[in-house]
């Protein structure tokens, strides 16, 4: 549907104009995103990344149990796509401490009520946020053009002689994922 304008373009502009439009984003079963506070003061800044007890992680909407912390440094530009763990389960938390990274996930997961929902994430260090990946679920990013640096927290232990990381090409769900936003 075209709005009423009140102010009248000339009809080469008027003709090729469109609205931006803010629908919620779509929501994949299991993975959740929690904001987190970085402290500023005038000699730097804190952030608590994860408190612990027995149980696991404390304060965030599910649980996890870390069995594993790694921290993954992206170069400029880099696209590292897509992995998916299905062998066992292993669930993720991810932070981004410094850069940006576009992060997708898409639910690959038989018999899910999101199956085939893709969402996409911007994170960087500036506004650190925490975002729960499970198992099943598709996810890959692509790093700014500083780089980025990442921190996960998983509930399984890496195996390097048997990596639990299937892997999809990079473009499997489209070359358009990677595109610039142009506006």
């Amino acid at each position: 549907m075209i709005p009423t304008l009140k102010i009248k373009l000339a009809s080469e502009y008027a003709d090729v104009l469109a609205f931006e439009t803010y629908p919620a984003a779509p929501q994949i079963e299991g993975v959740w995103i929690q904001a987190l506070r970085k402290n500023r003061s005038e000699n730097g800044a804190f952030m608590e990344y994860l408190r612990l007890d027995e149980q696991g992680v404390q304060g965030l909407p599910g649980q996890l149990v870390p069995r594993q912390i790694s921290v993954s440094w992206a170069a400029a530009g880099r696209i590292n796509a897509f992995h998916i763990h299905v062998k066992d389960e292993q669930n993720e938390i991810w932070c981004v401490l410094s850069g940006q990274l576009m992060i997708w996930l898409i639910d690959c997961r038989e018999g899910s009520p999101t199956l085939g929902v893709k969402r996409k994430l911007v994170f960087s260090g500036e506004q650190p946020m925490l975002v729960h990946i499970p198992s099943g679920v598709a996810h890959g990013y692509q790093a700014g053009e500083a780089g980025a640096t990442l921190i996960y927290t998983m509930d399984a232990q890496f195996n390097l002689s048997d990596p639990n990381e299937g892997r999809l090409p990079w473009n499997f769900f489209g070359d358009d994922l990677w595109a610039e936003d142009m506006g």
